[in-house]
């Protein structure tokens, strides 16, 4: 992924969220809709949560240590797991809450609403900014989505942040459209009881996007494989080395978005000298590199081949 595409769709989203968030939290304070309540926190989660990517992303960009020698490209992981958490408890759980809380109200025949076209005209506008959020999400994941369908870029695309700001962008856009059809309802028919129900649909969105955000951010964390395409591509750069025989075995590992581990062993005649071996390595750890740039470090290891030790290379998809 591109590390300033991703900050840029970061940088839009934030953005909108943060001015959605202030109309939304005057227009429930104007109404007492309980589904603007519940949409001014969810801008709020969205908002906090796009200020912990960018964090993340500048703390993975710290130098490696002796305590961490491989670096830091992990963190961005970890603030993007914690996003899912944010997202879950800060905007799902407490908008299934409130508009919980709104039905009983409504039953009770303590709750109506005010004013309720101030919410649909705000809704409106917060429909058309979290749309250009959304496109610049999507214009700058198509920058490194390739032929992959949008399942399969949210699903093993090795960089979080762009995932996470569609998800929530479509999340978003899906919430203020329940939260205008409860509003909506609730004017149209002088009953209440719909805009808590379009309040808890809200949470109960939110949350499938959360756990969808968190299974994928836990592979992630627990380290995945370069994906398909570029196992292959280190395989051919591997083999393309005259003094290399074969590919006995290989293993690679996602160190940060970024980041790349490959170690392999691999295959050499009996007859070959160790300084020859050695420019062999060299050349073909070059060759990994002009072919997956991202294939920081690596190891290969030289071996005689024995049939009965031989096996093929580990898949690149996690």
């Amino acid at each position: 992924m591109s590390t300033e595409g991703g900050t840029k769709a970061i940088i839009a989203a934030l953005l909108a969220n943060t001015g959605i968030a202030i109309a939304k939290f005057i227009a429930f304070l104007i109404t007492g809709a309980s589904s603007m309540l519940a949409e001014s926190v969810h801008s709020v989660a969205d908002a906090s949560n796009q200020g912990l990517l960018l964090l993340g992303g500048k703390r993975a960009k710290r130098a490696a240590t002796p305590q961490h020698p491989f670096g830091y490209g992990r963190e961005r992981y970890i603030y993007a797991f914690i996003v899912a958490i944010v997202l879950f408890s800060l905007g799902g759980l407490f908008a299934l809450y409130e508009g919980y809380h709104k039905i009983e109200l409504v039953l009770e025949g303590e709750s109506e609403l005010v004013n309720p076209l101030v919410a649909i005209v705000v809704l409106v506008v917060a429909i058309g900014l979290e749309t250009f959020s959304l496109r610049t999400a999507i214009i700058e994941s198509n920058h490194v989505r390739g032929s992959q369908s949008w399942v399969q870029f949210i699903r093993h695309s090795r960089a979080p942040e762009l995932p996470i700001v569609l998800l929530e962008d479509i999340g978003a856009e899906i919430g203020l459209i329940l939260a205008l059809i409860g509003v909506g309802l609730s004017a149209l028919t002088d009953n209440a009881i719909y805009d808590g129900i379009g309040t808890m649909c809200i949470g109960l969105l939110l949350v499938i996007i959360a756990v969808i955000l968190a299974i994928e951010t836990k592979s992630l964390l627990l380290g995945e494989s370069a994906t398909e395409a570029d196992v292959a591509r280190i395989e051919a750069a591997i083999v393309a080395e005259p003094m290399v025989g074969g590919l006995i075995h290989m293993r690679t590992l996602h160190l940060g978005p970024e980041e790349l581990l490959v170690a392999a062993k691999i295959a050499i005649d009996a007859q070959d000298n160790a300084a020859d071996v050695a420019a062999a390595i060299d050349a073909a750890e070059v060759r990994i590199r002009e072919a997956v740039p991202i294939a920081r470090v690596i190891y290969l290891e030289p071996d005689l081949r024995k049939a009965e030790l031989s096996e093929p290379a580990t898949p690149g998809a996690g």
